[in-house]
């Protein structure tokens, strides 16, 4: 298991948020009605992150899109300083169905915050690895939906864009596998984050679990810094490849988002404005469209992952660029992307 208080003092991963810039760029929302599930953010407080708490997701998600639901994805928050190293996440699922039931109650506003909890548990365990998921089943009050698993590695340092580098090859470590097992069976599911040369990986993971439903984060990372950088075309090519055949796996979706990301290598941070949803779009569109033709709109999903992401730009702007890159979607085709395929992966009724 990493260790939760090495990764929380690290040198930040992710670009840092700057206020008074953001604020520099408002716009008109596109389709206010639209039903969105953001299916991908986080919650923290510590010191090498920053804080966004409950008060800070409401702000972005009041900005103006109809967020009617989200997913709480797993980043280290809130563990538990005491018992057992493998029980400690549980606290991190405690602290989101409290934040769940705090807007459940309708004095936050409309947005069921943290609807579905998405937690990490330590699959090097193997099978003993199940009575942690069986303490998070209990603690997530009916909320808790899965596990995200990092396993993102790579041997050059510059072209990690992840806080977390774990040992290379995790998902074909067969203690991994032994505690990958026991999702199906606790009815669980598998949120993925890697890189782009890692996606193999998955692929063999999901045909051995046909049963088990995985997302991929973040369109599958397709790395554009460091190393990557001025390779986009290159990088694109195998990386559409990849999507490509993990999509021929029926148990297996994809998140679209994430794109906002230093990894990416984009830069639009680097503007004296930040990026209009135009921008975005034409950035993001080649991402984005080809994980929707590989996967359909039944498996995919548009995430924020904010705060991540918001070094990059507004809420409201990333989620305009999401809709300008579906505007040539139907009607059901715009419902699954942002809502449906999301609240049928967890399970959200």
């Amino acid at each position: 298991m990493s260790d939760p208080a090495v990764l929380m003092s690290a040198p930040p991963a992710h670009l840092p948020v700057r206020a008074d810039w953001l604020a520099l760029r408002r716009e008109g929302i596109l389709e206010p009605e639209l039903p969105i599930v953001d299916p991908h953010h986080h919650l923290v407080d510590r010191a090498n992150t920053g804080r966004y708490l409950l008060d800070d997701l409401l702000a972005d998600t009041g900005s103006g899109h109809n967020i009617a639901a989200t997913v709480y994805l797993e980043w280290l928050s809130m563990y538990r300083v005491a018992g057992p190293a493998e029980m400690r996440p549980v606290g991190e699922v405690e602290f989101a169905n409290g934040v769940a039931a705090m807007t459940a109650s309708g004095l936050y506003g409309k947005t069921l915050v943290c609807a579905g909890i998405v937690a990490y548990a330590d699959l090097l365990l193997g099978a003993a690895v199940e009575p942690a998921l069986e303490a998070m089943i209990t603690a997530g009050g009916g909320r808790f939906r899965g596990i995200r698993y990092i396993s993102a590695s790579h041997p050059e340092e510059a072209a990690r864009g992840s806080s977390v580098n774990r040992p290379a090859g995790l998902l074909m470590d067969p203690k991994v596998r032994e505690g990958f097992a026991r999702l199906h069976r606790l009815g669980l599911s598998f949120d993925a984050w890697m890189y782009h040369t890692q996606l193999g990986e998955l692929i063999d993971l999901a045909r051995a679990f046909p049963e088990t439903p995985i997302v991929l984060d973040h369109v599958g990372g397709p790395i554009g810094f460091g190393p990557y950088a001025g390779k986009r075309d290159d990088v694109f090519a195998a990386w559409k490849a990849s999507i490509g055949e993990l999509a021929r796996c029926p148990n297996a979706y994809i998140k679209l988002g994430g794109l906002g990301m230093r990894l990416f290598g984009f830069d639009v941070q680097d503007g004296e404005m930040p990026p209009s949803s135009e921008q975005l779009a034409t950035l993001w569109r080649p991402y984005i469209e080809t994980c929707i033709a590989a996967f359909g709109p039944d498996r995919a999903m548009f995430e924020s992952n904010f705060p991540v992401d918001k070094g990059s730009g507004s809420y409201h702007v990333f989620w305009n660029a999401f809709k300008r890159i579906a505007a040539g979607c139907s009607a059901a085709e715009k419902t699954a992307l942002f809502s449906g395929t999301a609240s049928r992966f967890y399970r959200l009724g």
